[in-house]
């Protein structure tokens, strides 16, 4: 990719982010929680319209997946047996129309034996340590 990309990618590399269900956008330990996190990110406000549902739709598919059919587990073999949560980073809250979407998601997940949560923030591509690492803001992305 030459110019125009998001910090922290460069040439060779896929963009992250929920428009690209090719890859996994961001994969970190939770070591408080001994958990593995997936997180995908979203920086567009929501739209409240079909088209971005599918989006999301599309990269959680493509993320139970590569958990569930053991690519995490191969690619990071540091992290097997390790509990997964797939965390949705998105810039605004989810509104309304979203709401039953993301629960069906959550409930799927846990069916599953996964966790979803939602979590804001207002740059979801900020490089630095995932939120719940010591230290907080100048570490690696970590993406994957």
């Amino acid at each position: 990719m030459s110019g125009g990309g998001r910090p922290g990618e460069s040439e060779g590399y896929e963009p992250r982010g929920v428009q690209n269900p090719r890859i996994v956008d961001l994969v970190a330990p939770d070591r408080r929680r001994g958990e593995i996190v997936l997180s995908i990110l979203e920086a567009r406000p929501w739209s409240g319209g079909r088209p971005q549902l599918e989006e999301h739709e599309e990269k959680l598919n493509a993320y139970f997946v590569y958990v569930l059919d053991g690519h995490l587990a191969r690619d990071y073999p540091q992290y097997r047996g390790m509990p997964a949560r797939v965390e949705l980073v998105c810039a605004e809250e989810p509104g309304e129309g979203e709401r039953p979407f993301l629960a069906a998601v959550a409930r799927t997940a846990s069916e599953n034996g996964l966790s979803f949560v939602v979590r804001v923030d207002p740059d979801p591509f900020a490089r630095r340590r995932a939120p719940w690492e010591a230290g907080g803001g100048d570490g690696g992305d970590g993406a994957a």
